[in-house]
C-alpha cells in the first residue's frame, strides 16, 4: 500500500483516475466494485462485464452507483465513460477493445470462459489481475509468457492468501533472510465435502456451495499454494503437501516441524497447517547465514532460529485487490506471478468411487476434488490437470483418493484450455500430455 497510495492519490488530483473493467460479478465481485467505488481515490471502476445483465447492475447498486448505461459496442462504452457513466454489458470483449480501459479484474472463477479473456485482454494491451487462482494454477505460465510478450502485466491479487503470502515472502526476502516455506493456515480440511454438505455455509456468505466445496476439500488452498510456488520456485513436499494438523498450535511454535537443512535441501517448499493460532492467515518461516544478525533477531524477540517465524493473521481479499490493480498499473509490478514454466501443478483426484463412463463435474462438485503435486511428477505420470477435469469422460473405473491421469479420460474436442495447456508444455520443455 505504501507508494500505491500516493501515485493514486497523483492520479486523483490530475484527474486521470486509473480506469478498470471487471468480468464477473459473483459475490467477490460485488464487495470488489463496492471498495474501488468508495474506499479507493484515483481509481474508477468504469465497467462490468457479466452474463446476467442484472447481477452486473445489481454491483454498482449496491456500491451506490446509479448512473449506469447498458452497452452493446465498444463505441457506446467509451462515450458513457468519456460522459462519466458507469457501463455494463454481457460482452466482455468490448472492456477488453475498449482503449478507456487500462485494466482487467477477472474474478469468474472460470477456465475456459476466463481463459480467453484474458487473451483478448492481453492483446488489447490491458493490464489483467486475476482473482481466479484455479485458472492461474492451471494455464498462469502460458498467461504470464503471452502477457510478457505483449508488454503487459498479468498478476494474481493482493488480499487473497498467496497474494498475502507473496508480500511477506518478498519482505522477508528484502531485509536479508532467505524464505524455505510458504504456508497457509486452514481451519478445515475435508477431501469428501460436496455441494450438498456445503449448501448451508455458501447460502449463509452468499457463495455458490461450489465454491464453498472447493474451500473445504482442499481444493482452492491446492491452488493456491501452486501458483505461490510458481512464484517463488519452491516445491511441495509430497503428493498433497505435508499439511500438518496443529489444533491450538501457534504459527511460531510450528518451525519446530521442519528441518532447515531438509527445507534447504527441497529448495524451499509451499505447505498448509490445519487449526494453527492466529488464524486465518499465511505465514513465511525463513533462515539467516549471517550469526551476528541471528543474534539481533533473537533481540528482536524471533527466537534462536534457525528458522524465523513471520505471519499475517488474516487476508482480506477484495480490501486489497485495488492495490494490486494500482501496482500493475502504475508500477509495472506483479503481486504474484509465474517465474516461469510451473513447479507445482493440481491434479484431479476421485473424491469416491468413479465408474467407466462417468463424466467428471469439476471443481467444487461431487467426484473430484484437487491436490498439489511437483511438475515434473504430473508430467512423467501423465496426470490430469484438476482445471481441466471438467467434462472429461472416465474410460476406466478410478477409486476414491486415485489420481486421474490423461489416459484414465477423454477429453471434451475443441476446448481454448486445451491448446493452451499443450502451448505452455511445448514452451515450457515439459512432456506434452495430450
Amino acid at each position: 500500500m505504501i507508494l500505491v497510495d500516493s501515485a493514486l492519490q497523483a492520479r486523483e488530483r490530475s484527474g486521470r483516475p486509473v480506469r478498470v473493467g471487471m468480468i464477473g460479478a459473483g459475490a467477490m465481485g460485488r464487495a470488489i466494485a463496492n471498495q474501488i467505488s468508495n474506499a479507493v481515490p484515483g481509481m474508477r471502476l468504469v465497467a462490468i462485464s457479466n452474463r446476467h445483465l442484472d447481477t452486473a447492475c445489481r454491483a454498482f447498486g449496491e456500491a451506490g452507483v446509479e448512473d449506469v448505461a447498458v452497452v452493446d459496442s465498444v463505441a457506446a462504452l467509451e462515450r458513457a465513460i468519456d460522459a462519466g457513466r458507469s457501463v455494463v454489458t454481457d460482452d466482455p470483449s468490448l472492456l477488453c477493445r475498449a482503449d478507456a480501459i487500462e485494466a482487467i479484474i477477472e474474478v469468474t472463477g472460470s477456465i475456459e470462459f476466463a481463459a480467453g479473456v484474458v487473451l483478448d485482454a492481453i492483446d488489447h494491451g490491458k493490464h489483467v489481475i486475476l482473482m481466479n487462482a484455479e485458472l492461474d494454477g492451471t494455464l498462469g505460465p502460458i498467461l504470464k509468457a503471452r502477457a510478457d510478450r505483449a508488454g503487459v502485466i498479468l498478476t494474481a491479487c493482493e488480499g487473497d492468501q498467496p497474494g498475502v503470502e507473496m508480500n511477506l515472502y518478498r519482505f522477508v526476502k528484502g531485509i536479508g533472510l532467505t524464505p524455505l516455506l510458504c504456508g497457509n493456515s486452514k481451519g478445515l480440511q475435508d477431501h469428501y465435502r460436496t455441494p450438498t454438505t456445503q449448501e448451508g455455509y455458501a447460502r449463509r456468505w452468499g457463495l455458490k456451495p461450489e465454491m464453498a466445496t472447493s474451500f473445504a476439500d482442499g481444493t482452492k488452498i491446492s491452488f493456491e499454494q501452486a501458483i505461490v510456488a510458481n512464484g517463488t520456485g519452491m516445491r511441495v513436499a509430497r503428493r498433497g503437501m505435508l499439511g500438518y494438523d496443529v489444533p491450538g498450535e501457534h504459527i511460531d511454535d510450528l518451525t519446530r516441524r521442519y528441518d532447515v537443512d531438509w527445507l534447504r535441501g527441497m529448495g524451499g517448499i509451499v505447505d498448509y497447517v490445519v487449526g494453527a493460532r492466529p488464524a486465518p492467515g499465511v505465514f513465511v518461516f525463513a533462515t539467516h547465514e549471517d550469526p551476528k544478525q541471528r543474534h539481533l533477531l533473537n533481540l528482536y524477540r524471533l527466537g534462536e532460529g534457525p528458522l524465523y517465524s513471520f505471519y499475517a493473521p488474516y487476508h482480506l481479499c477484495h480490501f486489497e485487490v485495488p492495490t494490486s490493480v494500482a501496482r500493475a498499473v502504475l508500477f509495472n509490478d506483479a503481486a504474484l506471478a509465474p517465474l516461469g514454466g510451473p513447479r507445482v501443478e493440481v491434479i484431479a483426484t476421485a473424491k469416491t468411487d468413479l465408474r467407466r463412463g462417468q463424466r467428471l463435474d469439476g471443481i467444487g462438485g461431487y467426484l473430484t476434488y484437487g491436490q498439489c503435486e511437483n511438475a515434473s511428477v504430473v508430467a512423467e505420470q501423465r496426470l490430469l490437470p484438476m482445471g481441466l477435469a471438467e467434462g472429461c469422460q472416465l474410460r476406466r473405473d478410478i477409486k476414491k483418493d486415485g489420481v486421474i491421469a490423461y489416459d484414465d479420460v477423454e477429453v471434451p474436442e475443441g476446448r481454448l484450455c486445451d491448446r493452451l495447456r499443450a502451448e505452455q508444455e511445448t514452451h515450457f520443455g515439459v512432456l506434452v500430455a495430450a
